[in-house]
């Protein structure tokens, strides 16, 4: 199993990450994390090609949002929540409270 490079918490940048969560694609994949949990690097049901779909994961990892590691062929992908909570408290709660309405998240 093989972990590409992440930033670490205290190196995250808000500007960063808010451009990260600012595409509708990045916004739907870190709601579905959230509501999901890990996830493969080519999750069902989303009209991206697969190499835009690269790049939307790529911004999201090095803006510190998503962690992704491999398992033989496979990328899987978690949200980092506990690691933005410590070094932005509130923001992806924030995030995820206005992408459902407040319903999960």
């Amino acid at each position: 199993m093989r972990t590409l490079p992440h930033p670490h918490p205290e190196d995250f940048d808000l500007a960063t990450v808010l451009h990260a969560l600012g595409d509708p694609v990045r916004l739907e994949l870190v709601h579905r994390l959230a509501r999901d949990g890990e996830t493969t690097c080519s999750p069902e049901g989303l009209s991206v090609p697969r190499s835009t779909l690269s790049n939307h994961w790529r911004i999201l990892r090095e803006a510190g949002v998503v962690a992704v590691r491999t398992s033989g062929k496979t990328r899987l992908v978690t949200l980092r929540r506990d690691a933005l909570d410590t070094r932005l408290p509130g923001l992806l709660a924030a995030v995820l409270d206005e992408l459902t309405g407040g319903r999960d998240g």
